[in-house]
């Protein structure tokens, strides 16, 4: 009697399938990057701007190629109100991180954090396999609108930093929403 097993291990698997990436248009949980021990930054500080969030390894070579486009976008769009941050995940990117600065000299911050923080943050199922580097654009005020990683086809070497760029731009003229009406004495109609 294998029969019911199977389509339940079909609906198993497609559930599983569909729970990879995590829900956009939901406010960005906060999240610390460690810059140094004892010295960390709040992705809640660039609440204003608009945030692309790169996970990375520092020794992938495809990771190092997203932040290299990257580094051009910062200095080119900075101005305009976007900011870049990076958090390596690896197992000891507190010692690769400052070899990796280093290298890519990135005019943005650069830290560390842990991959069980990092599938929190994008909601990543724990039993699914987590492809690097993983991007997460943030508007303005502080939602995520689009996340990728390094298996989407977003993020393929030949047009990442094309695809990247105009992400980044279409996130950018997302109007800030309206500010909420301040709660006030309600008019009545004469009667």
């Amino acid at each position: 009697m294998r029969y019911p097993v199977v389509p339940a291990a079909i609906l198993c698997l497609f559930s599983i399938a569909t729970a990879v990436a995590g829900e956009v248009s939901r406010p960005s949980p906060e999240l610390t990057i460690n810059l140094a021990p004892n010295k960390a930054i709040q992705l809640s500080q660039y609440k204003g701007k608009t945030v692309v969030l790169a996970f990375i390894l520092t020794y992938c070579s495809h990771c190092q190629a997203v932040v290299r486009g990257l580094i051009k976008d910062q200095a080119e769009l900075g101005p305009s109100g976007l900011q870049v941050l990076a958090c390596a995940i690896e197992d000891m990117a507190a010692t690769a991180v400052p070899g990796f600065l280093r290298q890519f000299a990135p005019n943005f911050q650069v830290g560390y954090g842990t991959s069980a923080e990092a599938m929190r943050f994008l909601q990543h199922p724990m039993q699914m396999g987590f492809y690097m580097p993983a991007l997460v654009f943030i508007d303005k005020t502080g939602v995520i609108r689009a996340q990728y990683e390094g298996r989407d086809d977003m993020l393929r070497e030949a047009t990442q930093e094309k695809t990247v760029r105009d992400k980044i731009l279409e996130v950018m003229k997302m109007p800030a929403p309206a500010p909420a009406k301040a709660p006030g004495k309600k008019k009545t109609s004469p009667k």
